[in-house]
């Protein structure tokens, strides 16, 4: 599953850091990096970093925006070093791979680091179906973004190498194809995390599904005068988190996006 993981970087502003991130990636068999809108790149500074991971900066991504990024990933893990609002689902790296677990074994992931100075944004935060926090000290808890990187790194080759011999498969082939289990066939796909239990019956919602879904149910409830456009207060935003807790599959997206259109047409009539 590492060739399925993704290490988005946000913004990065010095190349250094995206050598750095390159490294330890390369280093715990990770190879997929994208880089969004990065200040300098390419740059001898990335590749004097990289040292022996060259191969992970001349295959990097470069996009100008997350949703690019992340438009075919199943799964999207956020890293995040304060409480929000609205809070999110959090989880720690030791976490991750069970967490992971849970998905399909054809799941595209992509996790999702910050800009040096802000992090990740709101907007960008709900993106994401759990936020990741690194544990550090109180006194001083600030994380380079290469040794962010690294962490999560050591952690998903951690969990990967101790499970690989002996994990059961989380699904069958005919499951991801959209071919219907019989009891037997879905209890084994089911398992434990911080996050709860799933089954999985269908093909996982991609991110631009997902996103196509919650802007039409944006668009019904401000159409339908449910939300005030111009005090929507956080009501988007916690159906947002409710849905990317439960991690939508194609076919409840499908469901979700007929029983709005048939809303906005009766509304209409």
């Amino acid at each position: 599953m590492l060739d399925q993981i993704k290490i988005v970087l946000v913004e990065p502003s010095h190349p250094g850091n995206i050598g750095g991130a390159a490294r330890a990636m390369k280093t715990m068999g990770l190879s997929r990096l994208s880089l969004v809108n990065p200040q300098r790149f390419p740059d001898p500074q990335a590749d004097w970093r990289a040292a022996g991971a060259l191969d992970v900066l001349d295959t990097a991504e470069v996009v100008s925006d997350v949703a690019q990024s992340i438009a075919d990933s199943h799964f999207v893990i956020g890293t995040s070093t304060r409480l929000r609002h609205v809070p999110w689902p959090v989880i720690t790296p030791r976490e991750i791979w069970n967490v992971l677990a849970q998905q399909p074994q054809s799941a595209q992931v992509a996790i999702l680091f910050g800009r040096e100075d802000s992090g990740l944004t709101n907007e960008e935060l709900q993106r994401c179906q759990c936020h990741l926090q690194i544990p550090a000290s109180p006194v001083y808890g600030s994380l380079n973004l290469a040794m962010a990187v690294q962490v999560v790194a050591y952690e998903l080759f951690g969990g990967y190498d101790s499970r690989r011999q002996d994990q059961a498969p989380l699904y069958s082939k005919d499951s991801i194809d959209g071919v219907e289990h019989d009891g037997a066939e879905a209890e084994q796909a089911e398992t434990d995390s911080p996050l709860g239990r799933r089954i999985w019956d269908k093909p996982p919602a991609n991110q631009q599904q997902f996103e196509g879904v919650m802007q039409q149910l944006e668009e019904t409830l401000y159409a339908s005068g449910f939300v005030d456009p111009n005090y929507p207060g956080y009501t988007m935003t916690r159906l947002r988190r409710m849905f990317v807790r439960q991690q939508l599959d194609q076919t409840e997206v499908q469901i979700l996006r007929g029983v709005l259109r048939r809303l906005s047409a009766t509304k209409r009539t």
